[in-house]
């Protein structure tokens, strides 16, 4: 086996494509050829935590062998799918941490072990978060911003006993929810359509779920960007409610208002168990307040079921939630979903919003394909506080330092990736002065008008969830105008609701078709369970097959 390198990749381009080039910042982890190591190789694909938690329990391999064989197949692969741009050089250190522990007959979590990645937002103490802009990359010319502490989700993470191989990519400051191709490292593929965009931000945790590089991912979404990655590559997305999960340290678009953190995974319970790690109240971020005994008794796993959806009822797609269309295709695969649900022992109920004026809430950003931007206004402020956070050595420590430094292509000006935002009446005097509390009665106005008209609509059907499909149509090409076309992303933001999305099948062209379960505020129990019997009904996730 090579060397793993624990560098950054730079970039460059040649002949209108990006190619790789490999900086090595620190010294490789060198990784021995072993045929037992070979042959466990072979088993990673579709790896899920009680795989993990067996073969380690059982003695079948330790956290190490398990590092070095997911290190060994990011080797392989991820220079043609680029889903990592930072590795973590500590994780075999860290996986042998893991291994003592366990000889020591500590009691160790259901996390303990399992190799996972996080998004490049994400701050990780001593490694750089570029949020894939080549000013904050020294990589790519840039300088690096290095964080003095881990985000909250980090250190979860790390006390679940989660090895952390690296830091994965995303486009300029997090802005499309389609793909990664503006990012300094160069774009990310989607391993079960190549050719089609991977969704985004969180595009690089999707892919790297996705082509078996790690067992679970972190991403982070402020305006589609857990739900879209994991639809466009046929995975699980937990979208949590508003303030379930601290986003402090972790790079914002909205963090006062619509970021949350929230796993992508393989499978309905590896997600779950993800989520009962991140989930909880933490003074680091104070808004987290408003969880506390919203989680379920027993956990996210508590309630999962394979007879969950009987006797349930479940709202359908329908113009008056939007009133866009599905395409022909689109269509037919939710009329197969719906009957698969109905198998199961759901009630579906057609289009419940109609009438109500549900879809006349939304105020879309002009220039922009259905995208509604409030609560973009807290930028400027979220992001001097973020920057603060970092700790005293951080190259920039205020919005003014990260302006100056990127004034060459202004993230606001006209033709920078925010503009389309700078429509928000209320985000010039946050630009002003993003020391102070933004004004925010235009978003709270539209949030409390979805929630109280999501309530309403719920309650007047009886129904204990929504059930759509994530996209109206199929992916677009990766390079093109095309965008992933989604159905949930501006109103469950904008509101603060949760979503769950799973695989339930494919198009004709191989692209993914995902579901996407909606709730009530923190009934993200609720949809796990939910999801759990579509998944074990149906099990329409297929594993991607992988060019090197």
């Amino acid at each position: 086996m090579r060397a793993i390198p624990t560098g950054r990749d730079r970039v460059s381009p040649s002949s209108g494509c990006a190619e790789r080039e490999i900086e090595m910042t620190q010294m490789a982890l060198s990784v021995a050829p072993d045929p037992a190591e070979d042959a466990l190789t072979a088993q990673l694909v579709e790896m899920t935590v009680e795989d993990v938690q067996r073969a380690l329990g059982e003695g079948r391999v330790t956290a190490e062998e398990l590092a070095k064989a997911f290190l060994a197949r990011i080797e392989t692969y991820n220079p043609r799918y680029n889903a990592l741009i930072v590795m973590n050089p500590h994780a075999l250190a860290e996986a042998r941490a893991i291994d003592a522990r366990r000889a020591a007959g500590e009691a160790l979590g259901p996390l303990a072990g399992v190799p996972i990645v996080i998004k490049d937002t994400m701050d990780m103490a001593g490694l750089p978060s570029t949020g894939g802009w080549h000013f904050l990359a020294a990589a790519a010319g840039g300088i690096d911003l290095i964080p003095a502490t881990d985000a909250p989700v980090t250190a979860r993470m790390r006390e679940a006993g989660c090895v952390i191989l690296g830091k994965t990519n995303v486009p300029v400051l997090s802005h499309t929810g389609s793909h990664a191709n503006d990012s300094w490292a160069g774009p990310t593929l989607n391993p079960a359509a190549p050719d089609r965009i991977p969704g985004g931000s969180s595009a690089g945790t999707a892919t790297a779920v996705a082509a078996s590089l790690a067992v679970l991912g972190l991403a982070e979404e402020t305006g589609g960007s857990i739900q879209n990655p994991a639809s466009a590559q046929g995975l699980v997305g937990i979208k949590p409610s508003f303030a379930l999960v601290p986003n402090a340290g972790v790079m914002p678009l909205a963090g006062s208002t619509r970021d949350v953190v929230g796993p992508i995974a393989r499978c309905v319970r590896d997600a779950a168990l993800t989520l009962d790690a991140l989930a909880g109240y933490t003074a680091a971020d104070p808004k987290t307040v408003a969880g506390i005994g919203k989680r379920p008794a027993g956990g996210y796993t508590a309630k999962l079921s394979s007879g969950a959806l009987a006797g349930k009822r479940l709202g359908l797609y329908g113009p008056g939630w939007r009133d866009l269309p599905l395409s022909e295709e689109a269509a037919a695969l939710y009329a197969r979903a719906q009957d698969e649900l109905t198998a199961a022992g759901a009630t579906l109920v057609a289009d419940p919003f109609a009438g109500t004026g549900f879809a006349d809430l939304a105020e879309p950003t002009p220039g922009l394909v259905y995208f509604d931007a409030r609560g973009f206004e807290s930028a400027p402020y979220d992001l001097q506080l973020y920057l603060r956070r970092m700790g005293p050595n951080a190259a920039l420590d205020s919005f003014a330092a990260f302006a100056e430094a990127t004034k060459a292509e202004d993230a606001f000006a006209p033709g920078g990736v925010l503009h389309p935002i700078t429509n928000l009446r209320q985000l010039a005097p946050c630009l002003a002065d993003p020391s102070n509390p933004p004004d925010l009665s235009d978003f709270l106005t539209a949030r409390e008008a979805y929630l109280a008209l999501f309530e309403r609509v719920m309650a007047e059907h009886g129904l204990d969830a929504l059930v759509f499909p994530q996209m109206r149509a199929e992916l677009p090409p990766l390079h093109g105008p095309g965008t992933l076309l989604e159905t949930t992303v501006c109103e469950i933001n904008i509101a603060g609701l949760p979503g769950v999305t799973l695989p339930a099948g494919a198009y004709a062209s191989g692209s993914p078709f995902n579901l996407i379960f909606v709730g009530r505020m923190w009934s993200e129990g609720d949809l796990l369970a939910y999801a759990y019997a579509y998944e074990q009904a149906t099990h329409h996730r297929r594993a991607p097959a992988l060019d090197a």
